[in-house]
């Protein structure tokens, strides 16, 4: 009998939830969960200035009933009531002057002063008309998730008791009216609790469409107007070959709306648990992330154990000790021009973050960034006003870079272990110093511009090219150690801007730079000094020449934009005894070829006459649709053979990686090509005077659907002219995108083929499903990447995001 009358009241209450889910999906002024404060001027009862007794109604029948006033209306023109700031609409309504109470019945929408809107069959309110009885209840947040149930008590101002009720942070409403949600909640009893930010479940089922799949006596979760609240998030579920099956549960307990902590455990079947911390705290005038993590194990990773040429996955090696890492970061800005802040970044073991996935290890935090597979320390502080800009750091470089010298063995030793780049052979800057000031007012009708630069150096161990020049690298440099430098630049910089009447832009320049560097403990076997002081200057003067051209043709303009420089400079001698530090990576590109100094650094400087010529045409036939390309290239009068350094394959050879050594720079060529909103395309590349591409890189972006996408990217760089297992040459085609194939159903892939290798490096693909409120994700995927410290791995993974509910690929980030 008791199961009968169970049957009976879940059957009385799908109903009620029916008619609940009809009034707030089609609702159209729904609006967030009671007393919850959201301006809405749509619903908001104005203030009108009625006096504080007075009823205004508006009705297709009104009368008055005693002290009652009651009013009557229809389904198409509900009749309305307004006092003391809120609102009732309903077929039939009655207010109590007496009594200040209020009931409605049929399609009843009662609008709070502060926005809140209730849905009901019908609703009983009391005297001030915020507590009361509602049946059929519905109500939808600010965020679209909504809220239904059978019965709906208000029993104070903060409390709410909902009876055989539903959430869902799925929209249930579509073209064709009400619609199940992908996921919801359904409980015998709800109560919210404004006061604690909560909603709390008694006798919970969740459902994923109209299936239940899981039962709880007991169930809570923050009101999802709140943006941070304690509690357990979404688990990360993975499967590897190293780690075996894989579960992470975050747990997130606020302290403070300030602050809070992230409690993340990861277990593993096959290796020891990790457990992973998270600290963020935000004060008056800064914030400070502090992520870590720790686990008692052995090391593993693959291994031929059996010498047949396949490496076995998950080999544990070595003994059981601490294994941990540390990734902070803070910044500070005080009242007035100065920032301060701070990056922490180090780990005990150089394949930590591999062995156990730890997400997002490289970031860029702080005045100076690291790059991947390198963690950067750093202390430092800015000055800025809108005329001048100082800052002054220091820093520290860990590597888990593979040793490049390894590479034509895997980067394997003898014994089979991977080597890595030595930390020893990376730079202490300490300190960093940037400066820059430009006065108030022109002079001579032009901007000036004055900049400082300093710089300290020390390594421990020896570093020869192309840090050092080719000619004062010792054959054998065992036992040297590292070369210390020190730099102090000045540079000043006059450009004065004159449109003549045709509109040709000129643009004189003046620029004059003065470097001094002092080098210690360099090779003496070389015939040079291991201390040593070098200065050196250079002056220039020049112009810029441009001609803007627009032409209308039809629905199109046509922009020729073609642009001149000419230089003149002192020649400048590179000391070979200046190591190149800040110089080794040149991007040339459109602003690049124009600049006075064309490396990102100051130790490798330009000279001599130079002539500068590029153009570029673009065509716009409708809104975000164009097309443009540009092509440039500089001419110097005298090449600079100082630019060269040794192949690495071949040290007595030299080659230039800059494209600027010879009398001709390399050709730049830039495009960008956008066909419709919907697609977008760009490509870059440098070309040598012999027609070869030195380095290109191209992408195109495209969707289609409502959800489908893709991107296609390519990068080329084959600047070495020599292979060789030092060869840095490479050439990738990187993948991603989705494709729905049934309703919300689809396919997800990834990847990044390795085309001068011939194999594929990394791939993922899976299935998933989207929806408005649920994006889950069951794939498969393979990272075969040489470099890896931990060697090739495969594995399952499993993503999942849920509206309201959060996601497994919670941040890692700051309070921002």
């Amino acid at each position: 009998m008791q199961g009968d009358r169970r049957d009976r009241r879940f059957n009385a209450f799908r109903a009620r939830l029916l008619a609940g889910a009809t009034l707030v999906a089609c609702a159209p002024f729904a609006m967030p969960v009671l007393a919850q404060t959201v301006p809405a001027a749509t619903t908001t009862a104005p203030a009108d200035g009625l006096p504080p007794e007075a009823v205004y109604v508006d009705a297709d029948n009104a009368r008055r009933e005693g002290a009652d006033i009651v009013v009557s209306g229809t389904p198409e023109n509900r009749a309305y009531v307004r006092t003391r700031g809120h609102v009732l609409r309903g077929e039939n309504l009655s207010y109590d002057l007496n009594a200040g109470s209020a009931t409605g019945e049929g399609q009843v929408e009662a609008i709070a002063p502060d926005g809140t809107v209730v849905y009901a069959s019908r609703l009983e309110l009391d005297k001030d008309l915020t507590t009361g009885v509602a049946v059929d209840f519905a109500t939808r947040l600010s965020n679209g998730a909504s809220l239904m149930a059978a019965t709906a008590v208000r029993r104070s101002e903060n409390v709410n008791e909902l009876n055989y009720a539903r959430f869902t942070p799925c929209p249930i409403c579509d073209d064709g009216g009400p619609k199940t949600p992908t996921i919801s909640i359904q409980a015998e009893k709800v109560v919210q609790d404004e006061q604690l930010r909560a909603i709390l479940y008694r006798n919970a089922v969740f459902y994923i469409g109209p299936v239940p799949v899981f039962y709880t006596p007991f169930f809570a979760h923050p009101d999802p107007t709140v943006e941070r609240a304690s509690g357990f998030l979404v688990p990360i579920v993975n499967y590897d070959e190293g780690r075996g099956v894989s579960v992470e549960v975050p747990y997130l307990h606020v302290v403070s709306p300030s602050e809070d902590w992230l409690i993340s455990p990861q277990i593993n079947t096959s290796v020891a648990p990790l457990l992973n911390l998270q600290w963020r705290r935000r004060f008056a005038n800064g914030m400070i992330v502090a992520r870590g993590g720790y686990t008692y194990a052995r090391e593993f990773g693959d291994f031929d154990l059996d010498g047949d040429g396949d490496f076995e996955s998950n080999v544990d090696f070595g003994d059981r000790k601490s294994r941990s890492y540390l990734l902070s970061h803070g910044e500070f800005d005080a009242e007035g021009p100065w920032r301060f802040g701070f990056t922490a970044e180090r780990t005990s073991d150089k394949t930590l973050f591999d062995r156990y996935d730890v997400r997002s290890p490289y970031q860029d935090n702080g005045l100076y960034y690291g790059d991947r597979r390198r963690l950067i320390s750093q202390i430092y502080a800015e000055h800025q006003t809108d005329r001048s800009y100082v800052s002054v750091a220091a820093f520290s470089i860990q590597s888990l870079r593979l040793n490049p010298a390894f590479a034509a063995n895997d980067f394997r030793d003898a014994n089979g272990f991977k080597v890595f780049e030595n930390d020893d052979t990376l730079p202490l800057v300490a300190p960093l110093i940037d400066a820059r000031w430009e006065p108030h007012e022109l002079v001579f009708g032009g901007r000036l511009r004055l900049k400082g630069s300093a710089v300290s150096l020390y390594r421990d161990a020896f570093v020869g090219a192309p840090i050092l020049n080719p000619e004062i690298v010792p054959p054998v440099t065992t036992g040297l150690s590292g070369v210390d430098s020190r730099r102090i630049t000045g540079q000043m910089e006059w450009r004065r801007t004159v449109i003549l009447p045709v509109g040709i832009r000129v643009e004189p320049f003046i620029d004059t730079r003065v470097d001094l560097y002092s080098m210690s403990d360099l090779p003496p076997m070389m015939g040079i000094d291991s201390d040593s002081t070098v200065s050196r200057s250079r002056l220039s003067a020049g112009v810029d020449v441009s001609y803007p051209l627009v032409k209308r043709i039809s629905d199109a303009d046509i922009i020729l934009e073609p642009v001149g420089q000419m230089s003149v400079s002192n020649k400048v001698s590179l000391d070979r005894r200046i190591p190149i530090e800040d110089s080794q990576v040149l991007e040339l590109d459109e602003s690049s070829l124009f600049r006075m100094d064309r490396f990102s650094g100051y130790d490798l400087l330009e000279g001599g006459v130079r002539l500068t010529a590029g153009g570029r045409a673009t065509i716009r036939w409708a809104e975000g649709r164009k097309a443009s390309l540009f092509v440039g290239r500089s001419y110097r009068f005298d090449q600079q053979d100082d630019f060269r350094t040794s192949i690495p394959d071949d040290p007595a050879r030299l080659y230039d990686p800059t494209g600027l050594a010879a009398e001709t720079s390399d050709w730049v060529v830039q495009g960008d090509y956008s066909p419709s909103d919907r697609i977008r395309s760009w490509v870059h590349a440098t070309i040598d005077g012999s027609g070869d591409v030195r380095r290109a890189e191209a992408a195109v972006d495209g969707r289609w659907g409502r959800r489908n996408l893709a991107t296609v990217s390519y990068i080329l760089d084959q600047s070495n002219p020599i292979d060789g297992p030092l060869n840095r040459n490479y050439e990738f085609v990187q993948l991603a995108g989705q494709q729905f194939v049934y309703g919300n159903w689809g396919v997800a892939v990834a990847g990044i083929a390795d085309l001068d290798q011939n194999e594929i490096t990394r791939s993922e693909v899976g299935v998933l499903f989207d929806d408005d409120c649920l994006r889950f994700e069951l794939g498969y995927r393979r990272d075969n990447t040489r470099a890896r410290p931990g060697g090739p791995s495969e594995g399952i993974y499993v993503r999942l995001n849920l509206a309201t509910f959060g996601g497994s690929g919670y941040g890692q980030g700051d309070m921002r």
